[in-house]
């Protein structure tokens, strides 16, 4: 026999962390940084550098690189992402809506 089930589906927020239930800030917060990340994240591989070539490049250690290609958010402030977005001659478009 077959049932038919209702699958509810919640469409969400253009911030998946506002989503998860973070407050607005800190919401914000997450998703800037994490934006920063996937952003150094490709220019690093669009080098195709490795860990080690990476950290000498950005004056990091290779642990802080690896850090950084695992997208562990929690590691990087929004000031050290700039810093690092600089380092590679990246520019940053800040829209405020």
């Amino acid at each position: 026999m077959i049932t038919e089930e209702k699958i509810q589906v919640t469409k969400g927020s253009d911030n998946v962390f506002e989503d998860l239930g973070f407050s607005p800030i800190e919401a914000m917060n997450l998703k800037i940084r994490t934006d920063l990340i996937i952003e150094l994240r490709s220019f690093i591989l669009e080098k195709g550098w490795t860990q080690s070539e990476a950290a000498q490049f950005f004056n990091e250690t290779q642990p802080r690189i690896s850090n950084l290609m695992n997208v562990d958010i929690s590691r990087f402030s929004v000031d050290k992402l700039l810093k690092m977005i600089a380092k590679a001659n990246m520019k940053v478009k800040l829209e405020v809506f």
